[in-house]
C-alpha cells in the first residue's frame, strides 16, 4: 500500500513546484494589461475642485462685486425715480397760479349763526370755492348748480374723497346771513356760506383774483347787479390751488378733470 502512494506523491510535489508564485507586481501587470481605466490626472483634479464645493473664493469674489454692483445701481434708479416725482410735483407747484392763502371769513350755520371760518377749514378737502351774491338773477344759480350736480356724480367714483362746496357772498350790504341760507338750501346740502365786511369780501377776493363791483357804502335796501368773475375754483386738501373752471366748462368735463387732480394728489402721498 505504501508502494503504491509513494508515485502519487511524487506526482503531487512536482505540480507544487511547478506553481507560479503570485505577487503584487504580477496582479498590478494582468490589471494594466487587462486594459481597466484608469483616472487622468485632469479628472483628479476635477473630483479635488468638485470635493471644495463650486463657491470658491474667485466665484465669491465675482458674487460680491455683481451683488454690489446690483444694489448700487437700483439704489440709483430709486434716487432718480424719486429726483424725477420731486421735480415733476415743483414744476406742477410752480406753474400753479398764486391764487388763495390766508383769509378769515364768517360762516352761516344751519341755524343762521356766524361762526369764523379760514383757510385752515380748508384743509383735508376738496374745496369748490365760488364768489357771487344772492340776487343774482340767473348766472350764480346756474353755476351752483353746476357744483351740485357735479358733486352729485363724483358720489360713484370718489365715495370716499371728502368735498367742500363754498360760496363767498361779494355783497356784504345785503346778503345777511338768514339770507345765505335761505339762498343756499336750493342747492347741494354741503355748501358751506361765507360772508364778511366789505374789507374782509374785498381781501380773499385779492386772494383770489376776483374781481367785484360793489362799492363801499352800497344801500342794504338798493336794487342793484354786482359784476364779478365767474369761476369755480378748486382747491386742493392742502389749500393749494388746483384749477379753475369758467361758465362755458361742462358738468362731464369738471366731473374728468376733479378726478384726475384726485389720483394725482393721492399719488404724491404716497411716495
Amino acid at each position: 500500500m505504501s508502494s503504491l502512494l509513494r508515485p502519487c506523491r511524487s506526482l503531487l510535489r512536482q505540480s507544487i513546484h511547478k506553481q507560479p508564485t503570485r505577487t503584487f507586481s504580477s496582479s498590478h501587470s494582468r490589471l494594466k494589461s487587462s486594459g481597466f481605466p484608469r483616472k487622468s490626472s485632469s479628472e483628479l483634479e476635477y473630483k479635488e475642485k468638485s470635493q471644495l464645493g463650486v463657491f470658491t473664493p474667485l466665484s465669491a469674489g465675482i458674487f460680491v462685486s455683481t451683488g454690489l454692483a446690483l444694489w448700487a445701481y437700483f439704489h440709483y434708479e430709486k434716487q432718480r425715480i424719486q429726483e424725477e416725482k420731486k421735480k415733476s410735483r415743483e414744476e406742477r407747484q410752480y406753474g400753479r397760479p398764486d391764487v388763495g392763502g390766508p383769509f378769515v371769513m364768517q360762516r352761516v350755520t344751519h341755524h343762521g349763526n356766524l361762526e369764523s371760518f379760514s383757510e385752515l377749514d380748508l384743509l383735508g378737502k376738496w374745496n369748490f370755492v365760488y364768489f357771487g351774491f344772492t340776487n343774482c338773477p340767473d348766472i350764480c344759480p346756474a353755476e351752483l348748480d353746476k357744483i351740485t350736480a357735479v358733486l352729485n356724480d363724483l358720489q360713484g367714483p370718489l365715495p370716499t374723497t371728502p368735498f367742500q362746496p363754498i360760496f363767498i357772498s361779494v355783497d356784504p350790504a345785503r346778503d345777511t346771513p338768514s339770507s345765505i341760507r335761505r339762498y343756499l338750501a336750493d342747492f347741494h346740502s354741503a355748501f358751506t356760506g361765507l360772508v364778511g365786511s366789505f374789507e374782509d369780501t374785498k381781501a380773499i377776493c385779492r386772494k383770489y383774483r376776483v374781481y367785484f363791483s360793489t362799492p363801499k357804502d352800497a344801500d342794504p335796501k338798493g336794487d342793484y347787479l354786482v359784476d364779478h368773475s365767474i369761476f369755480i375754483y378748486l382747491m386742493d386738501p392742502e389749500g393749494k390751488f388746483a384749477d379753475a373752471f369758467g361758465q362755458t366748462v361742462t358738468k362731464e368735463e369738471m366731473v374728468e378733470k376733479v378726478q384726475k387732480y384726485v389720483k394725482e394728489f393721492n399719488a404724491t402721498q404716497k411716495q
